[in-house]
């Protein structure tokens, strides 16, 4: 079977035909990652025997006529999910032996429609960075560009897909890590409202701007997805108690009069001109369909990056702090209890992540908090109030994804800033609490895929899932030659 850029809905239609078993088609997806991935390094661990018995019981449901969407469907997940008896190191020496004695709960949603866990994808450490170079044991590559990033911090992940070592995945979403790697892998990617998906079992970065959400090759494909993972969950305190809407109803309905904003910030001299010019061809393919195009302003976004890294970090700051080498994780070495704890976290923690626990405490500390963590919360509120007035007038939104394409690796190790202002484009969302999707709009003259961004309301996924889904109607993606 070819299983090259392979929809979730047609392997549904191959196993309910019988045109190919649960286990033949974990075995095709196996031995692809055994035979392309020590180039690519999407995979932390590789969950073979798991991916077989897994596969063997989704069959027997198959046979019961009790399949469901995902039934036999072979799924990598991001390494920061937790996942009963199988490895989780959220790509650490930290937890580089961390086995969780619990199933996060989206791996609970997954496990009872009868998925097939193929491994845990690679990402940055602890989902800190833009690249997926921070990564301590796998630093995955890019399959359109063997020598660029596959973008971060969910690199591993849409790098899987975009390869055709899994058909989709989930990953993970602070401030881009979702919609980033998407657009720099040339697939799709879905950073839910918060709340949407529980975050129980997701090792925390920033508590306040973390969510899960799926990678896959098209809108259609996420939403399949989400259906399977959304919901209110008892075990987390932000999951929200709305209703769960069938995200695949509206797609396919046209978008004749859905109005699309252009904050005019977002296509500034920062944005590569190839970016622009692709995403702006992308506005004018929508407006073809019907589409309202709507010009806008976002001032606030000039504050964006700041305010997400105080925020981040400072969340960040507190989450670690439970990393002492006593209860679990990376132990190091010390006569006394502190020697201990640092010699740990020393040892334990990569340079970015040092990082940014360095600038959380520093902002949370006595005498800078109210000058720089305060401020920055004030400017939460302030681009919550510029989002709602854009709602006011407009449907959804639309951005590139990142301001360039892929770039090499190794470009950006000695400049942390860089990195950093690249989240410009996406750190709004998650500050914001919006659901995103990511889609290919383009490519670049060398063929690297180029990314577009469609914003949306609070807890309204459907509008902009269809809209990704009316563009890629009437557009053709380019696999990697990898």
């Amino acid at each position: 079977m070819d299983l090259t850029r392979a929809k979730i809905r047609d392997l549904r239609s191959a196993l309910d035909e019988k045109k190919i078993s649960a286990a033949e088609l974990c075995g095709e997806y196996l031995k692809r990652i055994e035979e392309q991935d020590k180039n690519l390094l999407a995979y932390i661990t590789v969950t073979k025997e798991k991916a077989l018995s897994d596969a063997e019981n989704a069959q027997k449901l198959i046979d019961a006529g009790k399949a469901t969407a995902l039934t036999g469907i072979p799924l990598a997940i991001k390494d920061n999910i937790c996942t009963d008896g199988v490895k989780t190191t959220c790509s650490s020496r930290m937890l580089e032996n961390f086995i969780p004695p619990y199933n996060a709960t989206v791996i609970e949603k997954l496990n009872a429609e009868g998925y097939v866990l193929l491994g845990k994808a690679s990402m940055d450490e602890f989902a800190m960075g833009g690249s997926t170079q921070t990564s301590a044991f796998a630093k995955t590559k890019n399959p359109y560009d063997l020598e660029r990033v596959p973008g971060g911090s969910s690199g591993g992940s849409a790098a899987a897909v975009a390869a055709s070592l899994a058909p989709a995945a989930l990953g993970s979403d602070t401030g881009g890590s979702i919609r980033q790697p998407s657009s720099f892998c040339g697939v799709t990617g879905i950073k839910p409202t918060y709340g949407r998906v529980s975050r129980y079992g997701l090792v925390a970065f920033a508590s306040s701007l973390d969510q899960i959400g799926p990678i896959a090759n098209d809108a259609h494909d996420c939403a399949i997805l989400l259906n399977s993972i959304c919901g209110h969950d008892r075990h987390d305190a932000t999951s929200a108690r709305v209703q769960t809407p069938d995200f695949t109803e509206k797609l396919g309905q046209p978008i004749k009069g859905m109005k699309i904003a252009l904050p005019k910030e977002f296509y500034s001299e920062a944005i590569d001109d190839c970016v622009k010019k692709a995403v702006m061809d992308a506005a004018h393919e929508l407006e073809k369909q019907g589409a309202v195009l709507v010009d806008c302003s976002m001032p606030g976004l000039k504050y964006a990056i700041p305010a997400y890294y105080l925020i981040a970090c400072a969340e960040a700051a507190s989450n670690l702090s439970r990393f002492d080498g006593i209860k679990y994780g990376y132990r190091g070495e010390g006569r006394t209890f502190g020697e201990l704890i640092i010699d740990s976290r020393n040892k334990g923690f990569g340079e970015e992540v040092k990082r940014r626990i360095l600038l959380g405490n520093y902002a949370l500390s006595s005498g800078y908090y109210d000058a720089y963590y305060k401020k920055a919360l004030a400017l939460k509120q302030e681009i919550i109030k510029e989002y709602s007035e854009i709602f006011e007038q407009c449907d959804v939104i639309l951005t590139p994804t990142a301001p360039t394409p892929a770039y090499k690796i190794g470009a950006q190790d000695n400049d942390p800033v860089k990195m950093y202002t690249a989240d410009i484009c996406t750190v709004t969302v998650n500050i914001a609490g919006l659901p995103g999707i990511s889609t290919t709009c383009g490519y670049t003259e060398n063929g690297l895929p180029i990314g577009m961004s469609v914003i949306g309301k609070r807890f309204d996924e459907q509008t902009i899932l269809q809209c990704a889904n009316a563009f890629e109607q009437g557009f053709s993606p380019v696999a990697p030659k990898f």
